[in-house]
């Protein structure tokens, strides 16, 4: 069982990774360090690359996005828990891809292998709540979805919001004319 305050130690480090590589991925692991709070030996203790760091970091965030679908469907509809979701995907994608210097590119690969289960168990999740209110077409399969949303995150700002209300008008069981 890992005590409280390395538990603690660990969410600080991924909170001040996260931040500090979304605005510089070349920030360094020390800096990354002092960020958190914490001595070098601490962040290489939990993280003994810059790597590992990156690919906890991404994970993490992940994680977070597959665990806020119940949330999303608890207060929104399915085809809009569905948008506010890919938007927040998108989003990691870019960072993810921002990050990519720092990865190899079998980190690349693990990273992919890692967060493609649980990402299409989401989209599922989503899909499956809007088949039920007749909201999202019963043909729609989650493994389509996700590699055409893989082209949202290299557009330009505004043609991504167009795109993405294309893809869903694809989605709707009663799209828009």
């Amino acid at each position: 069982m890992v005590r409280a305050d390395a538990r603690e130690n660990r969410a600080r480090i991924l909170a001040a990774a996260r931040r500090a590589l979304a605005e510089d991925g070349d920030t360094s692991m020390n800096q990354i360090a002092q960020l958190a709070g914490v001595g070098p030996g601490t962040l290489y203790r939990n993280y003994p690359s810059r790597e590992a760091l990156v690919l906890a970091v991404y994970q993490d965030a992940v994680e977070e996005l597959v665990e806020s679908v119940p949330g999303l469907l608890a207060t929104l509809p399915p085809l809009e828990a569905l948008r506010s979701w890919t938007t927040a995907l998108v989003s990691a994608m870019r960072k993810k891809h921002g990050l990519g210097a720092a990865l190899s590119p079998g980190a690349h690969q693990s990273v992919a292998e890692q967060s493609y289960g649980p990402v299409i168990v989401a989209i599922a999740q989503l899909f499956d709540a809007g088949k039920r209110d007749g909201t999202i077409r019963a043909d729609a399969e989650p493994a389509d979805f996700l590699q055409l949303t893989g082209a949202l995150w290299g557009a330009t700002t505004g043609a991504e919001e167009r795109m993405l209300g294309l893809i869903l008008d694809g989605l709707s069981a009663h799209p828009r004319r």
